[in-house]
């Protein structure tokens, strides 16, 4: 009743996955408001397809994956369908057999694939209910579905509880607010409800006092006597509606027999689907079968095959209205009820719900449940294991809050980290060192988490010093994370400089132990850099890019690898080592699925495949990244990690509307110079492809005056160009001086390459040709299209200079072709004004066709064209198998061809 416009979106997504699409979406409202009957309604009327349900239950809300392992039990036998790397994440998160600790996303990704293969059969619709008592892995996994369906002919309907107090695994789902009915509707339901006569002036108020609510209506007509719903009688108040519905449950449930409310209480702590241990459990308390009868017909529980509550909300009334001791009596017999061996999770944290004050016996085996949570990746389980350990602990009770905090970090919920750390301080005492290291570890990682990167360094150093002999990897892990800091924030460090720190890094002992590790190398490489020079940490980087080039070690800790691998290379101007690298860590993410850091890896993917003239691969890595965000739930850093992109292709507006994102927020804000530095190299560039070399200066001294690795370096031939154009032959002398240092001692092409053209800037007329020349020989044998392309314009504008039109031309030409074909909007005007002025007629840009793919077909187009199987694109861009498909056609028809051999030469074509 009062439903339609429910109905007719729901009816619409359904009709959707019938014809081969997908869809997913949340119905929120207010307990009682009639989501479940609106799911209800949709099982009835689905009988073509394939159903699979389930409904969150709060007292299971503890145990990882537990809501997942129901609703993928039906499909558990498919499992040989999915992929080796996403079967075994699978069946190491249900515990099937033994490994690492799966990435969430990867689990995302197989429960993806496997329902994808399910429905291949027929469609599939899942249906779940009360997600607000979904475990936090299960509910982050069923988002990471919802956001990644496309093609695969499922439907995934959520109904919950709207929470407008907190960020939700779901926000972003398509969501649906079910509301109260209309009043005529609601009217017309009470009518239904009521037998005798009904006072118009009585219903008004009983509409108007529930807002609507369907449950609260039906509620109130079963509970008003005659003479209240006739009129003759006054109505009590506050009439039963919204949160006042539990209460008025439990006003029902306890008029029932003590021993009846006994067993509902031991069904709302049982969970679903496990009728035998209900009744061991109640068996241990002496509670009889017979006691659920008064409940059946009081309306509270239904009976088909077992019992259920008539109403999610009833089990909740049920739960929290009872008193604590029985709730502990109750928790005792489910602990008693549960196999130790089969089920030894749920047996501790039961055994701990039933203890009160200190219990070591306990503590201990929640210790043991916590690791066994960690090992198949349900940290928000071992995180609730370990802190309730540390509560009931008579020892060990700061290690174990620190260790929850650790497992909350791991979930990316520092505020709870923080929490458990600040339980932890007061047990922390002076002795255990290495107890102490970790915990500062772990509140050092909470300030990068909340980019407080000012106090790092010092705590990091406080906090290694009298572990540097006792543990030197700790004590190295220790010193990284406050590396990383000084190079995110190098300008609000507190109690010590980065130079000053780095000098304490090279000269820990712990330090002498370090290996060839790439972790150890870019510790040492980095405070080298920070301390000494450039040119003494550039054997670092270099073996530490040799190293994961090799297949060496590649473990992401704090800052994501790919941009500590990005910044070496920038040091030593490495275009090849930095690319392959990148790539390197690109199908290390894929494979592992962690999305997490493969989003990050794409960001830096992109900037080097835009400074191989690549720019609409970039784009496609930027967008994937996005959508990467989406898919995990995180914010997409919208145009900030494009202001490369939008530098070189000339998009000035979006580019300094990013940049004032990045000043205002990233640097005022969190004080992170390095996002600030990058945004004013990447401003140098927009301003000298424009000739506005004053600018251009101005934005570049910033990083310059710096020298952050990376940035500063960037900001070198920036400087000399801008310098020599504007007439501040000092700034440039100065930048060409550290140049002059640098580049040798990397010895790239790229290096040499930009050191020749800066010294035929800087030189007369005897010397620029030939360092022109120099430039241009070095710059053709690296990827840096666009920097080539700089060298021919600046030759070919000195050319123009000494009035050699001819041989200006042929440099002008070469520059204009380069940065036209790649895009660089901003130099290939300022080469075609050039141009113009030797007298050459420049034709104007026509537009070329192009095929318009999305960037999801593109990617798919390319994967296709190099070979890969619908199933490997699939694995690559965490989709389904039903998905490419669906992109495939799609792109066939875009492209009007019919096969994919054909694909790569169309490709290609339209690239060139």
């Amino acid at each position: 009743m009062g439903r339609s416009e429910e109905l007719r979106v729901v009816s619409d997504l359904l009709a959707g996955v019938r014809e081969g699409m997908s869809c997913a979406v949340a119905l929120l409202g207010e307990p009682g408001i009639g989501k479940t009957r609106l799911l209800d309604h949709v099982a009835e009327t689905s009988e073509d397809l394939r159903l699979v349900r389930i409904a969150g239950v709060e007292s299971e809300t503890h145990l990882a994956f537990a809501a997942l392992h129901r609703l993928l039990r039906p499909f558990l036998g498919r499992l040989d369908a999915v992929p080796v790397p996403q079967r075994e994440a699978l069946e190491s998160t249900f515990g099937m057999i033994a490994g690492t600790p799966a990435d969430r996303c990867l689990v995302g990704m197989a429960t993806l694939t496997l329902l994808g293969d399910a429905a291949r059969d027929q469609p599939l619709l899942c249906l779940v209910d009360d997600v607000q008592w979904l475990d936090r892995e299960s509910a982050e996994v069923l988002a990471f579905v919802g956001r990644r369906l496309h093609a695969d002919t499922i439907g995934l309907v959520l109904a919950g509880r709207d929470n407008p107090e907190g960020p939700s695994p779901f926000d972003g789902f398509l969501a649906m607010a079910v509301t109260g009915l209309p009043e005529a509707d609601a009217r017309d339901l009470l009518s239904a409800m009521v037998s005798g006569r009904l006072d118009p002036a009585v219903a008004d108020r009983i509409v108007r006092d529930t807002g609507g609510n369907p449950l609260a209506l039906i509620e109130i007509a079963d509970s008003l006597t005659p003479e209240h719903l006739a009129g003759t009688a006054p109505l009590s108040t506050p009439l039963p509606a919204g949160r006042l519905l539990e209460a008025h449950f439990l006003c029902r449930i306890r008029a029932l027999p003590a021993d009846t409310q006994a067993l509902l209480l031991i069904l709302a702590a049982a969970p679903p689907e496990e009728p035998m241990l209900l009744w061991l459990a109640a068996g241990y308390l002496g509670v009889p079968a017979r006691a659920a009868d008064a409940a059946v017909s009081a309306g509270i529980l239904t009976h088909d095959r077992s019992f259920e509550f008539r109403h999610p909300l009833i089990r909740s009334a049920v739960y929290r209205g009872a008193e604590a001791a029985d709730r502990r009596r109750v928790h005792e017999a489910l602990a008693v009820a549960s196999d130790p061996v089969r089920d030894p999770d749920r047996r501790a944290w039961h055994r701990a719900e039933a203890t009160i004050g200190l219990d070591e016996a306990v503590a201990a085996e929640l210790e043991t449940a916590s690791e066994r949570a960690r090992a198949r990746g349900g940290y928000a389980e071992q995180a609730a294991f370990l802190s309730r350990a540390a509560e009931l602990s008579v020892t060990d009770r700061a290690i174990r809050f620190v260790e929850a905090a650790r497992a909350f970090l791991v979930l990316g919920d520092p505020a709870s980290a923080q929490a458990m750390l600040d339980r932890a301080e007061p047990a922390l005492g002076s002795g255990d060192r290495l107890l102490q290291a970790h915990a500062r570890h772990t509140r050092a990682t909470i300030d990068l988490y909340f980019a407080r990167f000012g106090g790092i360094p010092t705590l990091m150093l406080d906090a290694a010093r009298p572990i540097a002999a006792l543990d030197p990897p700790l004590a190295r892990r220790l010193l990284s994370a406050g590396i990383e800091a000084a190079l995110q924030g190098s300008s609000s460090t507190v109690g010590t400089t980065p130079r000053e720190f780095a000098g304490a890094v090279l000269s820990s002992p712990a330090m002498r132990s370090a290996g060839r590790t790439v972790t150890d190398l870019l510790l040492k490489g980095f405070a080298t850099r920070l301390h000494v020079d450039h040119p003494s940490a550039v054997p670092l980087f270099r073996e530490a890019l040799r190293v994961m080039r090799s297949g060496g070690e590649i473990t992401e800790g704090g800052m994501p690898l790919a941009v500590l691998a990005m910044v070496a290379a920038e040091e030593l101007w490495d275009d090849v080592a930095g690319y392959e690298v990148s790539k390197l860590l690109e199908a290390h993410d894929r494979d592992m699925g962690a999305l997490g850091a493969l989003k990050m890896t794409l960001v830096c993917q992109a900037i080097w495949e835009l400074r191989a003239g690549r720019y609409a691969e970039a784009e496609a890595c930027l967008d994937e990244s996005d959508e990467l965000a989406v898919a995990i739930g995180v914010p997409s850093q919208g145009l900030v990690h494009r202001i490369e992109l939008l530098a070189w292709s000339g998009r000035e507006a979006e580019l300094r509307s990013a940049v004032n994102v990045i000043t205002d927020v990233w640097v005022r804000q969190y004080g992170n110079d390095n996002y600030g530095d990058w945004a004013m190299n990447c401003l140098a560039v927009l301003e000298n492809s424009h000739g506005r070399y004053a600018e251009a200066l101005a934005c570049a001294r910033v990083p310059f005056e710096k020298d952050n690795p990376s940035t500063g370096t960037r900001a070198l031939h920036e400087i000399v160009e801008a310098g020599t154009r504007c007439g501040d032959h000092q700034a440039a002398k100065a930048a060409l001086a550290l140049l002059e240092e640098r580049a040798p001692a990397s010895g790239t092409a790229w290096a040499l390459g930009l050191l020749a053209r800066c010294r035929a800037l800087m030189a007369d007329d005897d010397q620029a040709e030939e360092f022109y020349a120099e430039s241009m020989a070095h710059l053709s044998r690296t990827r840096v299209v666009a920097e080539l392309g700089r060298s021919h314009l600046l030759y070919g504008e000195w050319l123009r200079r000494r009035k050699r039109r001819s041989d200006a031309r042929d440099q002008l030409r070469a520059a204009h072709e380069t940065f036209t074909k790649i895009g660089a909007e901003g130099f290939a005007e300022r080469a075609r004004i050039e141009l113009l002025a030797t007298g050459e007629r420049v034709r104007n840009r026509t537009a070329q066709t192009e095929h318009v793919l999305t960037p999801q077909e593109r990617r798919v187009a390319g994967l296709a064209a190099d070979g890969a199987t619908n199933a490997e694109i699939a694995a690559r861009l965490f989709i389904t198998a039903s998905t490419v498909e669906y992109h495939l056609n799609k792109i066939f028809r875009k492209l009007d061809i019919s096969s994919r051999r054909r694909l790569r030469s169309v490709l290609h074509d339209d690239e060139t």
